[in-house]
């Protein structure tokens, strides 16, 4: 039998040349972290489904940041689970809030780690909504002043990024037009340009205590069969004044990241969202997949994908495999 000259197996040998020829890399750098945090001292509440995941007060949460600078992990993202909610989500935007005085401990300790916030409104409103409500609806304009606020707060106790998740239409260029008139020209926007109304979000539902108390969020998160949208949602975002745009969740929406790392020249991040992360845990659990292996090959092909940044709550055990 003849055999073509190239052989794609010679490369194939041994972990030594199979690194040498590898495409596509995965380092500590890539991994952003997601922590919740919770008032109080001493708490440490793992979330049923998410396993070694915890919600955790402020002392928790500084011993978290200081683990993933000792991993190479170069920065952390806030969710705040508040003491109480209300219908404007009062402690989203309270300079005592939980996050806001947790980005105030982190860069205390850990000045060096890149502390970015979720700006959102779901997990502080009494109704779950990422915005007001009115009746049944949720209202976009009134809603951008509250966001704008929040992303303030959480600037002036010190974070480096400030992450826009909610989805509504105009709230890039209302936060950045804030931080600016406030002097906060060097706070970063990564925008949550393109997020999916997704059946991968239930853990975090229970994590962040934010489950809508009536209807859900289709009428503001992306339809999942739509693409040409995600490009426009970008562009958008990006014409607004983010730096930093990002594709939610991650692996159901591969294609969508590869096509926005090729339209647009701007920094890609990606979510591996809790429902990836709980299908993961649970199978390894059950001996269905090694756990390992699976954490790796789905990351990798995040990055394979064109993300340069992937939230992820794999990303302490990643690094660890990865040193």
């Amino acid at each position: 039998m003849q055999y073509p000259v190239y052989r794609a197996r010679r490369t194939r040998r041994n972990e030594n040349l199979r690194r040498m020829v590898r495409e596509t890399r995965l380092s500590p750098d890539n991994l952003i972290y997601p922590l919740f945090v919770v008032h109080g001292e001493g708490i440490r509440r793992e979330i049923g489904s998410m396993p070694g995941v915890f919600q955790q007060s402020m002392d928790g949460i500084v011993r978290e940041c200081r683990e993933c600078r000792d991993l190479g992990i170069p920065a952390v993202i806030l969710f705040g689970i508040p003491q109480s909610k209300d219908a404007l989500a009062s402690e989203a935007y309270d300079p005592d809030g939980c996050v806001q005085l947790a980005v105030k401990a982190i860069k205390d300790a850990v000045p060096e780690l890149v502390v970015i916030t979720d700006v959102c409104l779901c997990e502080y409103t009494d109704h779950g909504h990422c915005g007001i409500v009115e009746g049944d609806r949720i209202l976009n304009d009134p809603t951008l002043e509250l966001l704008a606020q929040s992303a303030l707060s959480h600037a002036r106790a010190g974070a480096d990024i400030v992450a826009p998740s909610d989805m509504m239409d105009g709230r890039v260029a209302a936060i950045r037009d804030c931080l600016d008139e406030e002097g906060f020209h060097d706070t970063i926007i990564m925008a949550y340009a393109v997020k999916y109304a997704s059946a991968f979000y239930g853990p975090f539902r229970e994590a962040a205590e934010s489950a809508p108390a009536f209807g859900d969020r289709r009428s503001y998160q992306m339809d999942p069969p739509n693409r040409l949208e995600a490009l426009r949602e970008a562009a958008l975002d990006i014409e607004e004044g983010a730096d930093v745009i990002m594709v939610k969740p991650a692996l159901p929406y591969l294609d969508i990241i590869a096509e926005i790392r090729e339209r647009y020249d701007m920094p890609l991040a990606a979510y591996q969202v809790s429902g990836e992360y709980a299908m993961i845990q649970a199978a390894g659990r059950l001996g269905w997949v090694d756990p390992e292996r699976a954490m790796m090959e789905s990351l990798i092909s995040i990055r394979r994908a064109g993300a340069a940044m992937i939230l992820t709550y794999f990303a302490k055990d990643a690094a660890r495999a990865l040193s």
